[in-house]
C-alpha cells in the first residue's frame, strides 16, 4: 500500500495512506507502555491513557468528548506492553478537527486532582470486572510469572494499591520521561493529497516541544518453566501453557505466525480446534497466540474445560504437538497453510483502522512498512525446514511453562 512520512523537526512522524473512501481514519502512537512503568506503578501507562480525556487547558472532559462526536466521529484509545494510541475514524472534512483534539489531549491535558480521583474508581472497577473473568484475568497472571522481575509482568490495568497510590507528580514525570517526540507517529488513512496532510500535521505538531530522551528498556530473563496451580471460586478450569519466543525483529516471526494460524489460531480449521474441540468436544474454547514484542515474544496456548477434562485437554494438546515434530509439514500441507493464512490477512486490510495502526506501529519498530506483496512473499518464502525447526524450538513441552485456575474443590 503506498505510504509516505514527513518528519518534523522535533521529530514527530507524520504518515499519510491515501485512499478513495468518504471514511478517514488517524491515529497517533506513541511508543510507551506498560513495561516502561517505574517500579510500583503499574497501570500508570494505562490511567494517563484515560486522563488525557478529562480535561485540557482549553477544553472540558465534555467538549474533549463532543469535539468529534458531535460530527459522528469516532474517537478512542488503549494502552499495551509498549504503546500508547489515541485513533479516530471521521468523515473526510473533519481531518482538521481530529489532528487538532490530538496535541490537545495528548500535549495539553492537565490532569486535575478531582479528574484523578474519579478516574481512579473507574479504573479499580474496570480491575475487579475483569478479575471476574477468569478467561481474561489468567493471561495477566501467566504473564507475570513468564516476565518475574520484569515490567512485562505488569498488569497493564494495575493493581488495587498500584492505582490508589498514583500522584499527579507520578502522571506528569512519566508523560515528560517516556512521550518522546522521536517516538511518536501521527498517521492518516484518507482522501488527501500529501500537501495537505503534511501541512496540517505541521500546523498542530511542530510546535510541540522535542523531547527524546533514550528508550531503555530491560530485556525479560528467560527463567525455568514453572507449573503454578491457583484454586478459585469459578466453574470451569482455565489453562494457559507458553514460554518467551521471537521478537517482532527474528528471522523467523513470519515463520512462526504461520505455525500459530495453522496450529491454534484464527478459523474453526486450525489443528487445535479439529482435535481438541470437534473430535473430542473436550473445551468450548482453546486457541494459540503469538504476541512479537520488541526484544521478546510471547507463544501460548489457552483453553476452557470441565475440570474433569483438563487432563485430557492436556494430553492431548502434548500429543498434536509431538505429532507436528515427529512428522513436520510438507511442501503441500505447508502452501495450504500459507494460503489460509494470506487470505485472512488480505481480508483483514478491509478494516482500515486497524490497517493504519499496524502501520504505524510498524513505522515505529522497524522504520519502515512492508507492502502487502511483501508480507505475502515473508509468508510464502517460509521453508519446510525452518518450520520444522521452528516447531522444535516453540512446541517443545519440556520448555513450556504451565498456568491453571483450578475450580475450588468441594
Amino acid at each position: 500500500m503506498e505510504y509516505n512520512v514527513h518528519t518534523l523537526p522535533n521529530g514527530i512522524r507524520i504518515m499519510h495512506v491515501p485512499s478513495a473512501s468518504t471514511i478517514s481514519h488517524a491515529c497517533i502512537i506513541i511508543n510507551t507502555g506498560s513495561r516502561d512503568e517505574p517500579e510500583g506503578k503499574a497501570g500508570l501507562a494505562h490511567f494517563i491513557e484515560h486522563l488525557i480525556f478529562k480535561r485540557t487547558e482549553k477544553r472540558s472532559t465534555n467538549q474533549i468528548l463532543n469535539r468529534l462526536e458531535s460530527v459522528g466521529a469516532d474517537l478512542n484509545a488503549y494502552t499495551t506492553k509498549e504503546y500508547t494510541c489515541v485513533h479516530a475514524s471521521f468523515l473526510n472534512p473533519y481531518l482538521d478537527r481530529t489532528l487538532e483534539l490530538f496535541n490537545d489531549i495528548i500535549f495539553h491535558s492537565t490532569f486535575p486532582e478531582d479528574e484523578m480521583d474519579k478516574e481512579k474508581s473507574v479504573i479499580l472497577d474496570e480491575i475487579a470486572s475483569y478479575l471476574d473473568q477468569p478467561e481474561e484475568a489468567i493471561n495477566d497472571d501467566f504473564e507475570d510469572m513468564l516476565f518475574a522481575g520484569n515490567a512485562l509482568g505488569n498488569n497493564i490495568l494495575g493493581t488495587t494499591d498500584s492505582v490508589q497510590n498514583f500522584t499527579r507528580a507520578d502522571v506528569i514525570n512519566f508523560r515528560k520521561a517516556n512521550y518522546r517526540t522521536n517516538e511518536i507517529v501521527i498517521a492518516v488513512l484518507g482522501n488527501y493529497n500529501l500537501k495537505s496532510v503534511i501541512a496540517k500535521g505541521t500546523k498542530h505538531f511542530a510546535d510541540v516541544e522535542e523531547n527524546s530522551p533514550s528508550l531503555n528498556r530491560i530485556k525479560p530473563e528467560i527463567l525455568k518453566p514453572t507449573t503454578s496451580n491457583i484454586y478459585k471460586p469459578i466453574t470451569q478450569t482455565h489453562c494457559i501453557l507458553g514460554a518467551q519466543t521471537y521478537s517482532t525483529h527474528h528471522k523467523y516471526k513470519a515463520g512462526l505466525m504461520l505455525l500459530n494460524n495453522y496450529f491454534g489460531g484464527n478459523g474453526m480449521s486450525s489443528v487445535l480446534n479439529l482435535q481438541i474441540r470437534e473430535k473430542y468436544g473436550i473445551a468450548y474454547t482453546i486457541e494459540s497466540s503469538f504476541a512479537p514484542l520488541s526484544d521478546t515474544g510471547i507463544f501460548s496456548i489457552y483453553f476452557g474445560t470441565d475440570k474433569e477434562k483438563h487432563q485430557k485437554a492436556l494430553s492431548l494438546i502434548f500429543k498434536e504437538m509431538k505429532k507436528l515434530k515427529d512428522n513436520p509439514l510438507n511442501d503441500i500441507q505447508l502452501q495450504k497453510a500459507k494460503n489460509k493464512f494470506i487470505g485472512q490477512i488480505a481480508l483483514g486490510e478491509e478494516n482500515r483502522i486497524g490497517l493504519i495502526i499496524s502501520m504505524a506501529k510498524s513505522l515505529i519498530d522497524h522504520n519502515k512498512i512492508d507492502s502487502l506483496e511483501q508480507v505475502f512473499e515473508k509468508i510464502n518464502n517460509v521453508k519446510a525446514t525452518e518450520m520444522a525447526q521452528i516447531i522444535d524450538e516453540v512446541l517443545a513441552p519440556e520448555q513450556l511453562n504451565i498456568f491453571t485456575f483450578n475450580p475450588i474443590l468441594e
